[in-house]
């Protein structure tokens, strides 16, 4: 075992640098440091995370407005959020991911909705105050069922100085007091969509928890089992089919953010016992705060694959009195069975089978626990815009000699899955079409391919069922990678 182990970090390390040798010598030096082998033992992954992106390489990274209004703000169903500034701007002031959400879109949920200023060449030059200030004004006369408003600033609002701060103030007063936050998520702020992330918990701290009056809502009853879902997005349903599992066991959801969330929900947040965690890249932050302010500890949790589940329902419930406990265990006993049938149906299909991962948030390390439950092995897996707190997290996961690869360049992930052609490939949609036409099979793991929901034990057959069909379609019959027509 000892010497498969050594010669998969031999070979990861003549794959880098082999690919390493395409780069002038300044730049091979620079990414030299981003690529590497995980070593059982070491306190992280051994690669530099959070640092710019190089000029000239293909990255797949997204900015601060992406962070903030795409993953933190957006979901939170019963406020509108604007996209401030020029409509091509900001991709997602054009679109929203699939964040499932209750409710009746354009009566009392928005998510799907998308405003902006959509700035001209006139504002640039005057300004865009007055434009944010008449636009404010429209939302409550065309949307009067709106419970809040934020405004996500796009690159020019910093640039040209707009004061978003002012125009929210005055207007939060003019409307007797609704939540309306300025976001200072400019696309050009820090390396990628991470510092976006800490800027909406900032906002979310400062413009609604500081500004929440606690008698506000009096008919708010806390009990011992109150917990907050915190960091998911309800991406599928996911959030859904992890909140089944909390309230199995006894537990009380006020609050879930921020997919399928409400403002009143992130205001009701600092009532709960216990928060539980499942992004911690983009919601640590906020968590962090929470138990320092209010004294209210977080706890991080999985939820793919039985594996993961079971660990982290017990992990959950060890802040609790026995009775949630007892009720823990009584729920991973009734899934038990459910799972193994699962298991038992897709794992002779897919053992052995290897797997190379690039996301962002937490999934290259969450997910590989569901894909050893099937008997899978992941050699491969890395961040988009994870930090070096992400990679100590992520030596839970991976087994010695895992290939890890940070802010992988396009030209870098294509060779090394050329190198270590892996059954499948997880990753974003802008890698999708390219790993389908060098004939490697392929799974979308930041929207679940348009499938889902993949948290929980409901969502461990679909994930189970959607990895078999992507690695067992026909169509790989058909097709051949360059590596297999060049033999």
């Amino acid at each position: 075992m000892t010497a498969t182990v050594e010669d998969r970090k031999a070979t990861n390390k003549a794959l880098i640098d082999e690919v390493l040798k395409a780069y002038p010598e300044k730049m091979a030096k620079r990414r030299a440091k981003h690529l590497g082998s995980f070593e059982e033992g070491k306190p992280d992954c051994g690669v530099k995370s959070n640092i710019k992106s190089l000029p000239g390489v293909m990255t797949i990274r997204g900015c601060a407005y992406a962070g903030s209004k795409g993953v933190v703000w957006g979901p939170i169903k019963d406020m509108i959020h604007i996209s401030h500034g020029p409509v091509g701007c900001g991709q997602y002031s054009w679109a929203a991911r699939r964040n499932y959400y209750i409710g009746t879109t354009g009566i009392d949920t928005f998510v799907t909705m998308q405003f902006t200023s959509d700035f001209q060449e006139k504002d640039i030059v005057f300004g865009g105050d007055k434009k944010l200030d008449k636009i404010i004004d429209e939302i409550q006369e065309l949307f009067p069922l709106n419970k809040g408003i934020s405004i996500q600033s796009e690159c020019p609002i910093g640039l040209i100085g707009d004061d978003i701060e002012a125009v929210s103030k005055k207007k939060s007063k003019e409307y007797e007091g609704k939540t309306i936050v300025p976001v200072r998520c400019e696309g050009f702020r820090g390396v990628s969509q991470s510092l976006g992330h800490h800027l909406a918990n900032d906002a979310i701290r400062d413009w609604v928890f500081d500004r929440t009056d606690p008698n506000k809502r009096p008919e708010f009853v806390s009990t011992p089992y109150d917990v907050a879902i915190i960091g998911d997005y309800n991406i599928g349903g996911d959030a859904w089919s992890s909140r089944i599992l909390l309230e199995e066991m006894g537990l009380r959801v006020i609050s879930q953010w921020s997919g399928d969330g409400t403002i009143a929900e992130i205001e009701n947040t600092p009532k709960a016992k216990l928060n539980v965690l499942h992004c911690y890249r983009s919601m640590n932050y906020i968590s962090r705060h929470m138990e320092e302010k209010y004294g209210i500890p977080w706890v991080e949790y999985n939820f793919f694959g039985p594996t993961m589940i079971e660990k982290s329902l017990r992990e959950i419930a060890s802040h609790f009195d026995d009775s949630i406990k007892a009720k823990a265990e009584e729920v991973i006993a009734k899934y038990k069975p459910l799972m193994q049938a699962v298991i038992d149906k897709f794992k002779p299909r897919l053992q052995g089978k290897k797997v190379m991962l690039f996301v962002g948030g937490l999934r290259p390390r969450h997910v590989i626990g569901a894909y050893e439950d099937l008997g899978m092995d992941v050699v491969g897996t890395g961040y988009e815009f994870g930090h070096g707190d992400d990679y100590q997290r992520t030596t839970h996961y991976v087994k010695d000699g895992t290939l890890i690869y940070d802010d992988v360049t396009g030209y870098e992930f294509e060779k090394f899955v050329e190198q270590v052609q892996p059954d499948l490939v997880g990753s974003g949609i802008k890698e999708k079409y390219v790993f389908q036409k060098m004939g490697v099979p392929f799974r979308q793991m930041h929207s679940w391919d348009y499938s889902g929901p993949y948290h929980g034990y409901d969502g461990f057959a679909i994930f189970a069922r959607d990895m078999d069909m992507a690695i067992s379609s026909p169509i790989w019959g058909l097709t051949k990678a360059p590596w297999k027509k060049a033999a």
